[in-house]
């Protein structure tokens, strides 16, 4: 099936390169009109620099497409809301937001500074807070949206050196799992994507064969199906290298103990408590608590 955005709009924040370029080039080849956001600088976010989002929207623009260019620092609310003014004054409307800015402070965490750990969760987890925020309400009012929280395998499975970094990827899948429930009435649909690209972010860790295979190209088809008007609602979407999986949060159906627990015996039972089979996946954070009440009850009956 062909996927068409023509007449929407879209916000793609880091897109001055890497994954957000590739992302803001696919959308608007899909049609949409697009805000290329990006603050600049090096990857660890010091010394911003606006000019790699001119050159992005001047691409999109050469290639036929509508776009511009923007210098918000996703870290401040009040820019964000100029940026997103910026695009409902030039075309009336804000239909898709794709949350992809970050940067990199990586140490152990026994040598992590503190001030770098909050930069790290003000531009991934802040930073996408900031954006959602300030295009709820229009997405709301005129009954439909998407939203893309970029997350990623350190914060879903972990990765040595990335305490900040993979904090603040698995804070957004919280984050999503709440605004899918709060906007789908509204016609918002919110997921996550768990890309696997190559690009500034990667360029000292891996060699020619992964950069090839590993293309931010080969990740951006996921972002055009998260916002197409057939989007899901509420996914955690993996991409790279031309694969597509997803991602779970799961509850096992575990153990009940006739009376109150003790450590021991939970120590003594977690491979029990561990199996997955019949495993199931709460729709909402609520029926965990159903589900153990349930099973606490049927436990004492028995």
């Amino acid at each position: 099936m062909s996927v068409s955005l023509k007449g929407r709009v879209a916000i793609v924040t880091g897109a001055g390169g890497g994954l957000g370029r590739s992302h803001a080039l696919a959308l608007a080849a899909h049609g949409a009109r697009v805000v290329v956001n990006d603050f600049g600088g090096r990857r660890d976010g010091r010394e911003p620099c606006n000019e790699a989002a001119g050159r992005v929207a001047a691409e999109i623009v050469a290639a036929g497409g509508e776009a511009i260019a923007n210098g918000a620092d996703v870290s401040s609310f009040e820019q964000v809301m100029e940026m997103v003014d910026l695009a409902i004054t030039r075309w009336g409307q804000v239909d898709i937001l794709v949350n992809n800015a970050g940067i990199l402070r990586d140490r152990t965490f026994a040598k992590m500074e503190l001030d770098d750990f909050r930069a790290v969760l003000e531009v991934h987890l802040m930073g996408s807070v900031h954006c959602a925020k300030a295009v709820w309400e229009p997405m709301r009012q005129q009954g439909y949206g998407r939203v893309v929280f970029t997350s990623s395998s350190s914060g879903l499975y972990g990765n040595f050196g990335q305490s900040s970094y993979g904090a603040a990827k698995m804070a957004l899948v919280g984050l999503m799992n709440t605004l899918r429930l709060e906007g789908e009435k509204y016609g918002v649909r919110v997921n996550c994507l768990s890309p696997s690209a190559a690009t500034r972010m990667t360029d000292d860790i891996m060699d020619a064969g992964q950069l090839a295979l590993l293309a931010p190209e080969l990740v951006s088809p996921a972002v055009v199906a998260l916002c197409s008007d057939d989007a899901p609602n509420g996914i955690i979407l993996c991409a790279g290298g031309g694969s597509f999986e997803r991602s779970f949060v799961t509850l096992t159906r575990g153990v009940q103990f006739e009376g109150a627990a003790c450590a021991g015996a939970i120590i003594e039972r977690l491979d029990r408590i561990s199996d997955r089979a019949g495993e199931m996946i709460p729709h909402e954070g609520p029926e965990q608590a159903a589900w153990e009440m349930a099973a606490g009850r049927a436990a004492l009956v028995a």
